[in-house]
């Protein structure tokens, strides 16, 4: 395909946007924070009528609504801008929504998604940690759930754990149809302390080098 972006809730993941303003956190160039709930869990009108999501699934999905079929691809022609988070700085869209929370911030536009939450590990998170306590997180929180894989990819950071899933938005309440989002989860790790990007849009969206994009400039300050 990502955090889109060319995507949830947490921790996980999820989630969907709006829209315009410059961003960055940690310096003066933020976006204009629009309506949003957090990593995946935002608002966005779309041309169809007013959309909420939750990313990369969430809760509060009609199980008996219909899937909506969206465009998600993040143009080439994309701005990224620095965001400083909490001992880290990362790439984030310009132009995108942006809303703090309480681990870091989300980042929006119409059903993009670009989650960031910092916390505090241990130990590295591994394959099989992932699996065996991660997974069953996510599939608990996010309708729709339907686990890709899990693997190891390298980034400049370093070695990072990347979870590949499918999860439901919210259902919007006027046209009663949920998007089905394609999300990306990257546990980063140092030191104890954990960061996770994690990235969604719309199923089938080509965001492979936006994504890619914004997990490459993820540094440790």
């Amino acid at each position: 395909m990502t955090h889109t972006w060319r995507a949830v809730v947490v921790g996980a993941l999820l989630p969907a946007a709006v829209f315009l303003s410059s961003c960055s956190g940690g310096s003066s160039n933020k976006a204009t924070p629009k309506t949003s709930n957090g990593a995946a869990n935002a608002s966005s009108t779309s041309a169809s009528g007013t959309v909420s999501s939750t990313g990369a699934g969430g809760t509060g999905v009609n199980p008996n609504a219909s899937e909506a079929v969206v465009p998600g691809d993040i143009p080439d022609t994309q701005v990224y801008v620095p965001y400083g988070g909490a001992g880290y700085q990362i790439k984030v869209p310009q132009g995108w929504a942006r809303a703090d929370t309480q681990t870091g911030a989300v980042f929006t536009d119409h059903f993009n998604t670009e989650r960031l939450d910092r916390g505090t590990a241990a130990a590295a998170p591994t394959v099989g940690s992932v699996r065996s306590v991660t997974v069953p997180q996510l599939q608990s929180t996010n309708a729709g759930f339907a686990l890709k894989d899990v693997t190891t990819v390298t980034r400049p950071a370093g070695t990072v754990v990347l979870t590949t899933y499918r999860a439901n938005s919210a259902t919007d309440p006027v046209t009663n149809k949920y998007v089905v989002l394609d999300v990306e989860r990257y546990d980063f790790w140092k030191n104890g302390m954990l960061v996770t990007v994690t990235l969604s849009g719309p199923k089938g969206s080509d965001n492979v080098d936006p994504w890619k994009t914004i997990t490459d400039s993820f540094t440790w300050q």
